[in-house]
């Protein structure tokens, strides 16, 4: 086990694809809202590995269970049946009220289990004509680096050098619901797949009502609303979906991330029998989607959102930590404004989005021990595991206050 930094990052830029610009910081070891570096120094992880991470470090139930059903059965495939994967998807189904679930691994493998199914409803329910099916997402969105999750991308980062591109995506503009509905004038629209609020964006949150707007014109006009809570959803944003701050309830809703606790990939389609049921047999499937393994975690995760009460908690601390935040916006010009709900939040500096402040700040955070990433260049994203109590909100906060106001 390495014990330098400077050795294990260099190790990483030999042997490694440069495909990552990570912060300078060598992590060995997490436990609750805090990671250690391979120096022995300790940081409050104010990303939670991009929201994996709701119910902390090595949750001792969670990593109890991974224990636990490693020693039994760890994969079957589904060629066969296990004795977990039933009884995970009653518990997952039940907890999010919907008909069916189909288990993936990645969210990006979530996206496009949505993608797929939302076509072939398409066809098969809504009478799209053969290979015309068309799926609106909105501006900003992000869902992960496939093909086809860049195909729907305006960010040239994600596209440039990659095509040719996936046909059959439309975008329109995010928080938009005059030009979403112009889109589905097109009979050939069979699904609108968005975020509730924009992650890699900068933390975008809509104004209110346009989820219960989208959910609405969706119902119009017979197109499937697909909500992309893999980011947003298992209780990050004080609600245990974003779309449950409003009446919009998805037809197909993706998570991941958090599903596992952090503890290995594992996400999930939901949807009710009309649309999950357009799938059959040899259409779609993953070696590892639904192992037993995975199963044994994510319930246990979702278990421990529930009993921890970490849907409360994350609506009342990161209500405390914006207040504070807005605080430090009066105090510093450098702050521009402070935007997100539970404890999925970004500060947004006042520069322009190729500036360095945004990395500069996560650095001199990092030597005071908070680690956090920029993205966008000026926007600074803040999300800490929702284990978080309100002295390690006061601590944290002097942190980001000291670096905003002596840089």
């Amino acid at each position: 086990m390495i014990k330098n930094s400077l050795k294990a990052i260099n190790l990483e830029n030999k042997y490694g694809a440069h495909n990552y610009h990570p912060l300078p910081v060598v992590l060995s070891k997490g436990e609750g809202v805090y990671v250690w570096d391979v120096e022995g120094k300790k940081y409050f992880d104010f990303l939670s590995a991009y929201s994996a991470v709701n119910q902390g470090h090595c949750h001792p139930k969670i990593i109890n269970s991974l224990i636990e059903q490693s020693k039994i059965l760890t994969l079957t495939s589904r060629a066969f049946y296990n004795d977990v994967l039933g009884e995970y998807e009653e518990y997952v189904t039940k907890y999010f009220n919907y008909d069916k679930v189909l288990p993936m691994n990645t969210g990006v493998e979530g996206g496009e289990t949505a993608n797929k199914l939302a076509r072939k409803w398409g066809y098969l329910i809504k009478g799209i004509e053969e290979n015309k099916a068309k799926i609106i997402f909105a501006n900003g969105n992000f869902w992960g680096r496939t093909l086809a999750a860049i195909s729907s991308s305006n960010d040239p980062l994600s596209y440039k050098d990659f095509g040719p591109f996936m046909p059959g995506y439309e975008l329109v503009p995010y928080n938009d619901l005059n030009s979403l509905e112009e889109a589905f004038q097109d009979s050939n629209v069979c699904a609108f797949m968005v975020e509730p609020i924009q992650g890699e964006a900068g933390v975008v949150v809509p104004d209110e009502g346009y989820l219960a707007g989208v959910k609405k014109l969706c119902s119009q006009y017979n197109v499937l609303f697909m909500a992309d809570e893999v980011q947003t959803g298992i209780a990050r944003t004080g609600k245990m979906l974003a779309t449950d701050y409003e009446d919009a309830r998805p037809d197909v809703l993706i998570l991941g991330k958090a599903l596992s606790g952090g503890v290995l990939p594992v996400s999930a389609v939901l949807a009710d029998d009309e649309i999950m049921m357009c799938i059959k047999p040899g259409e779609h499937g993953s070696t590892y989607g639904g192992n037993p393994l995975a199963c044994a975690v994510a319930k246990t995760a979702l278990e421990v959102i529930k009993d921890e009460n970490l849907e409360e908690n994350a609506m009342l601390m990161g209500n405390y930590f914006r207040k504070k935040m807005n605080d430090l916006a009066k105090e510093s010009d450098l702050v521009n404004l402070i935007r997100g709900k539970g404890l999925l939040n970004a500060l947004v500096i006042n520069d322009s989005e190729d500036s360095s402040t945004g990395w500069d700040i996560c650095l001199k955070m990092k030597e005071k021990g908070l680690i956090a990433k920029p993205t966008h260049g000026n926007i600074i994203r803040f999300a800490p595991p929702l284990v978080i109590n309100k002295k390690e909100i006061d601590e944290s906060c002097q942190i980001i206050r000291d670096c905003i106001l002596n840089f």
